[in-house]
């Protein structure tokens, strides 16, 4: 089962006042909701809450809610903060089974940028997501999703279907869409282009010396052939 309790007490008075209230007895407001029941207007205990909440194992991800002596699974769908203190003001609940199928997104993270030969070029790793969408069932959720970007060069390019995924874990975008890129700056893109052109002019030049060697050994032969 799930490593954190959020021990909650139903509020009794809901809407702006209610949860402005909450907060004045040292308490974060939140609803509770999803299942075949409708929403409950609950609080915690704001310091419990956020020594739960820094873990890092509650925003998405499977907990269970106490309610005196009941207890059901949840998943911390939502949590809004203070703009200006960060202080957590508001949270949302979702009722679910243990082992139900849930959609929920999971943070990505880009290992080994250090040895990643296009960025040790001097290219940048464009992250087109920072979360991918999943299903997966309730208590098996990833703790988050890991892209190895060794071997990557610039214009690589990391889509949906090249990430490794726990078992069990599906993706609920195509494979085709793009997580992530390695794009070279515009002085790279010159580089490239001047060595391109290098390659093409000595190759040119390759096959213009090997045309004049074999005309040269043609003349050479008709000349035999004049003299036999």
């Amino acid at each position: 089962m799930a490593e954190i309790v959020l021990n909650v007490e139903v509020r009794e008075h809901t809407g702006t006042g209610g949860a402005r209230a909450a907060r004045r007895e040292g308490k974060v407001p939140g609803v509770l909701y999803g299942g075949d029941k409708g929403p409950v207007p609950i609080a915690v205990n704001l310091n419990a809450f956020r020594k739960s909440l820094y873990t890092g194992k509650l925003l998405g991800h499977l907990v269970t809610l106490k309610y005196g002596e009941e207890t059901q699974p949840v998943i911390a769908k939502d949590v809004q903060f203070h703009p200006v203190t960060d202080v957590p003001v508001h949270f949302d609940l979702y009722r679910v089974d243990a082992h139900q199928d849930v959609k929920i997104s999971v943070q990505v993270h880009f290992k080994n940028q250090d040895v990643c030969p296009g960025i040790k070029r001097g290219g940048t790793l464009n992250v087109a997501f920072h979360e991918i969408e999943i299903l997966v069932a309730a208590d098996h959720i990833p703790e988050e999703i890991v892209v190895d970007l060794k071997g990557l060069n610039i214009g690589d390019t990391v889509h949906v279907s090249d990430l490794k995924l726990p078992k069990g874990v599906r993706p609920t975008a195509e494979g085709s869409v793009v997580v992530a890129t390695v794009v070279g700056t515009s002085a790279l893109a010159s580089e490239d282009a001047a060595a391109d052109a290098e390659v093409s002019a000595e190759q040119h030049a390759e096959s213009e010396a090997e045309a004049e060697t074999a005309a040269i050994e043609a003349d050479a032969a008709a000349a035999k052939s004049d003299v036999d």
